[in-house]
């Protein structure tokens, strides 16, 4: 009989608790009542006052009921987001993306003990991301997603000195303004995605994204960014994804410069003001999947290593001022699924190698 009284007492203490703290309830609960009472995705309805909040909608807690996750994207959820989520000290992602949250976003969960993921992309969230000082520890943060929202100021320089395990960052389709900060993977040196398009940044292209060496992803098209192409971002070489277009740069191609990204799948230069020739180099970059110099200055022929593709699905040469005659490339190896060679000064005819590509 003891025995048997033992193995109930340690499977009671091995069980999960399924129920949160108090502090964990309320924060919560305060967060719902920011919401819009006839906009919070039926949250009333599930988040009772009185029930566990483990058992909530959205809501993901560990063995020992500790909230560690709150996934409400896509809930149809209008107001604010309160700042009392920074009370979940053991919250680890926190998505609202694709909601019509509005107002600010809090500063204590972008400077959270415990967050590691945070997406709030997709609402109408404003105002200005604030700076952290840089004597303050370390924070937790891997991925930030705050795309297609409505913030504006400056990138703040210090916050990123303290954000040294952040692996992604999204702040696409905003109204940030400034100069993309230069030490984001000094200070992190795990980041690999970096997405600042369709904002309003303006000068060059820092030269400390070179010495991002884990860097895959970096796209910044569609702000204003000016000057010729520093040298130095050739030195990221783990690039798979670079996107620079619509900005207002100068100057060529280095052809051996470029071969450095030989990891490249997407390169994207389209309306950025390039001029000279395309680069023979570029056909030796073996796992380009789509190419878009579209709208530049850029003249010469095409060079024939431009048929080396055996990966290549994706190309835009449009409105451009090329010449000579295309049958002097070989499209037969092209795994083509788009081509765009409109408004050019092309000469001879369309050679019929184009009409062997795999995907035409």
């Amino acid at each position: 009989m003891q025995e048997h009284h033992a193995g109930l007492l340690l499977l009671f203490f091995a069980s999960p608790t399924n129920s949160c703290t108090e502090q964990e309830n309320n924060s919560l609960i305060n967060f719902l009542d920011g919401l819009m009472p006839d906009d919070n995705g039926g949250l009333n309805v599930s988040w009772m006052k009185g029930t566990g909040c483990c058992k909530w909608e959205g809501i993901i807690y560990s063995s020992d009921g500790t909230v560690i996750d709150v996934l409400l994207a896509s809930e149809g959820l209008k107001g604010g987001i309160s700042p009392s989520l920074g009370n979940l000290t053991g919250l680890l992602h926190l998505n609202m993306s694709q909601n019509s949250l509005e107002g600010s976003l809090p500063t204590v969960l972008v400077f959270s003990k415990s967050i590691i993921g945070l997406d709030v992309s997709f609402n109408h969230l404003k105002g200005h991301l604030q700076e952290m000082q840089s004597s303050n520890p370390s924070l937790p943060l891997q991925v930030l997603n705050i795309s297609s929202n409505s913030f504006t100021g400056q990138s703040p320089l210090t916050t990123w000195e303290v954000t040294k395990n952040l692996v992604a960052f999204n702040a696409s389709n905003n109204s940030f303004t400034g100069q993309i900060p230069s030490s984001i993977c000094i200070n992190a040196p795990s980041f690999s995605m970096l997405d600042l398009s369709y904002n309003q940044f303006s000068g060059n292209i820092s030269l400390g994204l070179g010495s991002c060496s884990m860097l895959r992803v970096l796209k910044v098209g569609h702000n204003h960014l000016t000057r010729a192409l520093h040298v130095g971002l050739f030195n990221a070489t783990s690039l798979e994804h670079l996107s620079l277009a619509n900005n207002g740069l100068q100057g060529v191609l280095d052809g051996s410069h470029i071969l450095k990204l030989s990891n490249l799948n997407v390169l994207d230069l389209g309306s950025t003001g390039l001029c000279g020739k395309i680069p023979d180099s570029v056909g030796q970059l073996r796992r380009l999947k789509k190419l878009y110099l579209d709208n530049n200055n850029m003249c010469g022929e095409l060079p024939s290593t431009l048929g080396n593709y055996s990966n290549l699905g994706y190309i835009t040469l449009r409105n451009i001022s090329f010449t000579g005659d295309l049958s002097k490339v070989n499209f037969t190896m092209l795994d083509m699924r788009t081509t765009d060679f409109s408004m050019n000064n092309f000469s001879g005819t369309i050679p019929e190698s184009i009409y062997s590509c795999t995907n035409q």
